[in-house]
Order: C-alpha cells, then structure tokens, then sequence
C-alpha cells in the first residue's frame, strides 16, 4: 500500500465525503439503537474534521441508511459468521463504507479491512465494531465512539501509530512521532522512542482509552484521502458505484426498510488483548 500511495500520480482532493450505511445486528432484545447510531455519526464528522483537537482531515461521512437484522449468530459471532452476515447486508462498492454494529468477545473491540483488500475480496470490505462503544455504551472506557474512530482510520488506509515500533517506517506518516508499543489507559505523557518527539497518546489510531484520544494529524488526513483516490474514489469507486444506486431502499430477509436521511455535513491486524481495537 505505502508504494501504491507515493506512486499515484492523480491530484489528491482537500475533502473527501464518504456514503456510509450502517448495519444493526441485534439478537431479538440486545442491540444498538437508532439514536446511538446516529450520535456516532455525528462522533465520526466531528473526530475527522478536528473537532476534537488536531487536524481537520477532510474527510466526513454522510449516513445513507441503516439496517436492522435480527440474528444471533450473526450478533454474537460476527468474526465467524462474517461471510454470511456481509454478503447478505452489504451495499455499495468501493467507495462505500459498510459499518456493521454488534456484540464482539471481551477480547476485541472491532476490526477493519484495508483499502488495498478491496480488489482481492470486494464482499469482505468494511468495519465491524461492538454496538457497547457507541456512544454513552456500556463498555467502561470504551464508550465516547471512538472505537469507529479508530477502525474506520483503517478503512481508509491509516495503521496503528505503534506500527514497527522505533523503527522505520512506523507508521508512514511524517507528522507522527515513532511510539515503541501502544498506550494503556490515559497518562499524562509518554517517550518510548529514541528519536524526536513524545508518543502520539492522543491520537485515534493508538490504544489508549477514549477519554484520552482527540485528535488525527494532517500526515494522516493527508494519507486518508491519498487512499481515497488510490483506491476508493478513483477508477475503483466509478467502476462499482452503479451498485449502490441500484438498491438503495430494499429490504432483505429479516431486515426493516430505513429511508436515508439528509446526509450529514480479511481484518485490520486485530490485536486479540483486554479491550483489544484492530
């Protein structure tokens, strides 16, 4: 991915607005609500263009649906059901982000899939997140909705700011200073590397809790929308956009329609710990 994105000889557009449609799996009694879901929509819009602290990335989300499906398994196990469950909910193509709400192990908040996976395995594509880190969910620690923050970061092609540690080339972003292992809890500050500067424990891509994450840096805007055109908005996107158009409104076995509101203005390397985001 890092040569795919220094080779692209396109222009990279200063803003970048994402179809989302999100994905409610309940067990019959157990699930996200509409209203938790549309607050993190509004986490989402607000965390990418610096409303948190930061840099404005460029990038927004504008909701076209949700889905509501009743299935246990699908709810309780959607890391072994996940053929099943995005092949019978997913819409759009590349440029779309399918985000799928339900209940993960205790070991893992959610996980992604790449930007650069899309070609090999289109049905996969998308996130997955516990409905707990909505926001105001149950999950201690865990709940402002940053988990989505964070997992979403992946879909449009960011890696942890941990990643390679000390060495080159961390996290390929410029802005971001090398961070030796991701952060626990919220300290004050931390220097595990060497090199200048102390470690990013604030930004979405680390792993501190989300009262201690605010904000993404321009690298990572920048980067974001790079990925955008490599391989989302660019030839890919066009040629699978006439997709989402076609279905738009359907309904799918075991799903309640949702008219769209006004839009608002394989898996990311899981790290299977305590409270674990992907």
């Amino acid at each position: 991915m890092n040569a795919a994105l220094r080779n692209h000889p396109g222009p990279i557009p200063a803003t970048v607005t994402v179809p989302l449609w999100v994905h409610v799996l309940t067990d019959g009694q157990t699930g996200a609500p509409d209203t938790a879901v549309r607050e993190q929509v509004n986490v989402l819009n607000r965390a990418y263009a610096g409303g948190y602290g930061g840099a404005d990335t460029g990038v927004r989300f504008a909701l076209r649906g949700i889905t509501r499906t009743e299935n246990r398994d699908w709810f309780r196990n959607p890391l072994g059901m996940e053929d099943p469950m995005k092949s019978g909910l997913r819409r759009g193509g590349s440029e779309t982000l399918n985000l799928y709400v339900s209940q993960l192990s205790e070991l893992v908040l959610g996980y992604a899939t790449y930007p650069n996976w899309y070609a090999g395995n289109p049905s996969q594509d998308g996130v997955v997140i516990d409905w707990r880190t909505l926001p105001g969910g149950a999950l201690r620690n865990f709940n402002m909705g940053f988990t989505g923050v964070h997992e979403i970061g992946h879909w449009l092609g960011l890696v942890h700011t941990f990643e390679n540690g000390c060495s080159e080339p961390g996290d390929s972003v410029d802005d971001t200073p090398f961070q030796a292992t991701p952060t626990e809890g919220c300290p004050e500050r931390r220097d595990s590397c060497t090199a200048p500067g102390e470690d990013p424990i604030h930004n979405f891509m680390d792993y501190a809790h989300d009262r201690c994450m605010n904000q993404f840096t321009a690298g990572q805007g920048l980067r974001m929308r790079r990925a955008w055109v490599t391989y989302r908005g660019g030839v890919a996107g066009a040629q699978t956009r006439s997709s989402m158009v076609s279905g738009l409104l359907g309904t799918q076995a075991g799903q309640a329609p949702f008219a769209p509101p006004r839009p608002y203005t394989g898996m990311a390397a899981s790290l299977y710990l305590p409270r674990g985001r992907g």
